[in-house]
C-alpha cells in the first residue's frame, strides 16, 4: 500500500523528480545550442547530426514500457538514481573522446535515462500525494520541465560562450551526479502493494488496436515544432535565414517551450470543457502548419515570431489530447499501458523528423564551409524544415477523416441501440 509521506518530505520528493524531468529537458536541447561545437569537433555533417539529435528519442521511446515496469517492481529510490547516472554517463564521452561513435552511443543513453524523468514523476506523484491531487502536482511538474527547456536556450548558450562547452558540460554532470546521490539518500523506500505488471498479450492487444495506433501515428506526424524545431534546429535557422544574433536565436525557440507550459494546462481545461478532443487537435495542427509555412517563406518580424512561437507553444499541447483520446480505445484495464504505449510511439516521430530534417538539409548543401564549420544555405535549412508543416498538414488531413468516420460510427451505434 502506498504511504502517503510527511508533508515535508513529500514535497521534497516530488520536487527531486520535477527537477530530473527539467534536467533531462536541458540535456535533450542541448544540441540545438551546441550544434556548431559538435560538428566542427567531430566533422560532422547536418545528416549525421540530425540522427546523433534524434537518438535521443529512441532511447527514451524504445525503454517507456521496461522502465514502467522497473519503477513498479523497485520503485523510484533505486530506478532513479540509476538512470540519473546513465545520463550522466551520456555526457561523458563529449569530454573524452574524439571517437564519433562514443558520443552517438552517449546519447543514446541519456534518451534511456531520460524516459524514467516523466515515468518517475507519475510514480512519486502516486506514492506520496492522494490521487485528488494527481493532476495538480502533473501539471506542477510539467511546467517544471519545460522551464528546464527553456534554460537550455539562452542561459545555457550564454554560459557555453563564456565558459566553453566542456565546463559547461562537467557543471551539468555534476549536477547529475549530485541529484542521483541526494535522490537516493532522501527517496523512502516505499513497500508497496504488489500490482499486476502488464502481460504481453495486454501489449499486443493495445499494439493491434487500429483506433489507437492511428492516432498515435497522426499525433507523431505533428511533433515537429516541438522535437524538430525547437528542440535542434531552430536556432541555426533562425541565425541563417533571419539573421538573427546568437543570444537572440537561442532564446527564440524557448518560447514555444514556454507557450506550452501555458497550453498543457488550459488546453486540457477548455477540452474537458467542451469535449472538441479531435476538433482542437486538428485546429492545432492547421494553426502550426500555417504558422511554419509563413515562417518558412520569411516573412515573420521579431515581433510576430515571438507572439506565433508562444501560439506554437500552446498547439503543441495537442500530445495531451491526443494520449487521452488513444486511451479511450481501450478497456479500463488498459487505459495506464496505452497511455504509455501512445507517448513511446509519439516520442519515436523525434528520430524520424531529425533524421528526415538532417538529410534533406544535407542533400541541398553546396559542401561550403566556414572556420571548419560547413555552412549551410537559407535554402538547405527551408527544404530541411519543410518536412514539419508537410507532417502537419497531413496529420489535420488524417485527423479529419478519423474524426469523421468515428462520428458516424458513433452515430450508427447509437441509432442500432435504440432499434
Amino acid at each position: 500500500m502506498a504511504v502517503k509521506q510527511k508533508n515535508s518530505v513529500a514535497w521534497f520528493v516530488w520536487f527531486l523528480a520535477s527537477f530530473f524531468y527539467a534536467y533531462q529537458y536541458i540535456l535533450r536541447v542541448l544540441p540545438n545550442i551546441m550544434m556548431p561545437d559538435i560538428m566542427q569537433k567531430y566533422h560532422i555533417d547536418a545528416g549525421v547530426f540530425g540522427q546523433y539529435s534524434g537518438l535521443y528519442y529512441l532511447g527514451y521511446a524504445g525503454m517507456h514500457i521496461p522502465l514502467g515496469l522497473l519503477l513498479d517492481k523497485y520503485g523510484p529510490k533505486k530506478i532513479l538514481p540509476i538512470c540519473m547516472i546513465l545520463t550522466v554517463i551520456g555526457i561523458i564521452p563529449m569530454l573524452a573522446s574524439d571517437v564519433w561513435i562514443y558520443p552517438v552511443l552517449g546519447r543514446f543513453l541519456i534518451g534511456i535515462g531520460s524516459s524514467a524523468a516523466i515515468l518517475g514523476v507519475f510514480k512519486v506523484i502516486r506514492m506520496t500525494f492522494s490521487e485528488q491531487r494527481f493532476t495538480r502536482m502533473l501539471g506542477f511538474s510539467v511546467t517544471i520541465g519545460l522551464l528546464g527547456a527553456i534554460y537550455g536556450g539562452q542561459p545555457i548558450n550564454y554560459m557555453l560562450n563564456t565558459f566553453g562547452y566542456e565546463t559547461v558540460l562537467k557543471i551539468i554532470a555534476t549536477l547529475g551526479v549530485v541529484l542521483a546521490c541526494i535522490t537516493y539518500w532522501v527517496v523512502p523506500a516505499i513497500t508497496t502493494a504488489t500490482e499486476s505488471t502488464p502481460a504481453w498479450q495486454d501489449i499486443r492487444s493495445v499494439l493491434t488496436n487500429k483506433k489507437v495506433l492511428t492516432i498515435c501515428l497522426l499525433a507523431g506526424m505533428m511533433v515537429g515544432p516541438l522535437e524538430g524545431f525547437a528542440d535542434v534546429w531552430g536556432k541555426q535557422y533562425l541565425m541563417t535565414a533571419y539573421g538573427l544574433s546568437d543570444a537572440l536565436a537561442a532564446t527564440m525557440p524557448s518560447l514555444i517551450f514556454l507557450g506550452m507550459c501555458v497550453g498543457s494546462t488550459a488546453m486540457s481545461l477548455f477540452a474537458e470543457k467542451t469535449k472538441a478532443y479531435f476538433e482542437i487537435i486538428i485546429v492545432s495542427a492547421l494553426g502550426m502548419g500555417g504558422i511554419f509555412s509563413i515562417l518558412l517563406l520569411g516573412y515573420f518580424s521579431v515581433t510576430y515570431m515571438s507572439v506565433a512561437f508562444g501560439l506554437v507553444g500552446v498547439l503543441c499541447a495537442y500530445q495531451i489530447l491526443a494520449i487521452y483520446k488513444a486511451s479511450t480505445y481501450v478497456s479500463e484495464r488498459l487505459v495506464s499501458l496505452t497511455t504509455a504505449i501512445a507517448n513511446m510511439i509519439i516520442m519515436t516521430f523525434g528520430y524520424v523528423f531529425h533524421s528526415i530534417i538532417g538529410k534533406v538539409i544535407n542533400l541541398f548543401w553546396d559542401n561550403a564551409y566556414y572556420n571548419s564549420k560547413p555552412l549551410y544555405s537559407v535554402e538547405s535549412f527551408t527544404f530541411g524544415l519543410s518536412i514539419i508543416p508537410i507532417g502537419l498538414i497531413l496529420a489535420a488531413t488524417g485527423f479529419t477523416i478519423f474524426f469523421l468516420k468515428d462520428k458516424q460510427q458513433t452515430v450508427c451505434k447509437s441509432e442500432a441501440t435504440a432499434l
